[in-house]
């Protein structure tokens, strides 16, 4: 992740906010992971709450936080089922996280508790990978990094359901007591659905969907569109 694109995010956040008059700084940041995003909001003068399902992961955000002394709340939950959560001015799905989510069901049940969470005309705010990603770009493929510290091997195969993809990863980590290299397994499953389909669930959620638009861009997606980005307004 260290070549993730936090910086986009955060300025695509504050050029929505901006666009749309978003005035309150009560921020929900869903599948916060490790923080990182998180963490530059708050120094934007966002109030910052992060939510993940990984125990671990909010382990590593906590310390970060602690670290540089910055004020953010982090939750253990999932974002199919979000609990007590209340009165955001906006949330947040970055990083492709809405992708873990195999059915519709579960898209259908976060987009419930997401807009929950929301005061009357909060924003939310999220992407996902494109069909031309899961079903081209992705599958077939092998990504590599030969690290010092960290070396990985990702391979890419279609996932069992339509649009979806799963990524094999295996990370090859230095010790330094034994001079070798441990390594360490997972296996990712990701799932996409069309632009309408996700336009249609929102809309049966109660948001107000502002036109879809592409890869860190003003411009709506197009056939090889990579990342695509959805603004939603609660009604």
């Amino acid at each position: 992740m260290e070549d993730a694109p936090y910086p986009q995010w955060l300025q695509w956040v504050k050029q929505q906010r901006e666009r749309h008059g978003v005035k309150g700084r009560r921020m929900l940041d869903l599948a916060c992971g490790t923080g990182e995003l998180s963490l530059l909001l708050a120094r934007e003068g966002f109030e910052v709450t992060g939510v993940d399902l990984s125990e671990d992961m909010l382990t590593v955000a906590s310390g970060k936080a602690l670290a540089e002394g910055a004020h953010l709340t982090f939750l253990q939950q999932d974002m199919r089922a979000l609990c007590g959560l209340h009165d955001f001015d906006m949330v947040t799905i970055f990083c492709d996280s809405l992708n873990y989510l195999e059915t519709e069901t579960e898209v259908k049940e976060t987009f419930r508790h997401v807009h929950a969470a929301l005061k009357a005309g909060g924003m939310f705010l999220f992407d996902v990978h494109s069909v031309y990603k899961t079903d081209v770009l992705f599958p077939h493929h092998t990504f590599a990094d030969n690290g010092d510290e960290v070396s990985y091997i990702w391979n890419c195969f279609p996932g069992e359901r339509p649009h979806a993809v799963e990524h094999d990863l295996s990370f090859f980590v230095y010790d330094e007591k034994s001079g070798l290299y441990e390594r360490f397994d997972e296996l990712h499953k990701q799932r996409t659905f069309p632009v309408a389909d996700y336009e249609n669930w929102l809309t049966e959620s109660g948001f107000h969907v502002m036109p879809p638009a592409a890869d860190f861009t003003e411009e709506a997606p197009g056939p090889k569109s990579e990342r695509i980005f959805f603004t939603c307004i609660k009604r």
